[in-house]
């Protein structure tokens, strides 16, 4: 079974990320200045995975927006390198961020999903979100819709050991 570690983004993995960006987002990857602007923002929660031992080589990241005392929060970016999809990373990073922003107090989570990434829109599902709506053309310049997913954020729950 293949391990990763998570750590929270600092600047210096930008340029990591940045790659992987470029590679899997080929048409509509964020700027590098958009990416060090979330990564670095006091609002965001940024984690970056990677192998044990080698934390300069990021296979998968993911970001969150939520204020502190905002209701509301929004999961801005997600992903895996193919090599690293399938081991359930993605939904454990996305587990990370959802108990991020239920710390920071959202009661809510947004994202958008494109409509022809199935297998995406099935995690999120999954996870408890639901879609509420479409944003028409939303990823440029492939014209591929947005589909608005809205999570209710589940209060934990402890059970007696």
């Amino acid at each position: 079974m293949t391990a990763w570690e998570l750590r929270r983004a600092a600047e210096s993995d930008v340029p990591a990320i940045m790659e992987l960006e470029r590679a899997l987002f080929v048409n509509d990857a964020w700027s590098e200045q958009s990416m060090r602007s979330e990564v670095t923002g006091e609002h965001g929660y940024y984690l970056v995975a990677f192998p044990p031992g080698e934390p300069e080589r990021i296979d998968a990241y993911a970001g969150l927006l939520a204020p502190r005392g905002a209701i509301e929060g929004d999961i801005q970016t997600i992903a895996v390198a193919p090599h690293a999809r399938r081991h359930g990373l993605a939904r454990t990073l996305m587990h990370t961020l959802i108990g991020e922003a239920r710390s920071r107090g959202a009661r809510e989570i947004f994202l958008e999903v494109r409509a022809d990434n199935p297998g995406a829109q099935a995690l999120y599902v999954s996870l408890g979100f639901e879609e509420i709506g479409v944003r028409p053309q939303y990823y440029q310049p492939d014209g591929v819709d947005a589909i608005v997913m809205r999570l209710t954020v589940p209060t934990p729950e402890t059970t007696i050991a």
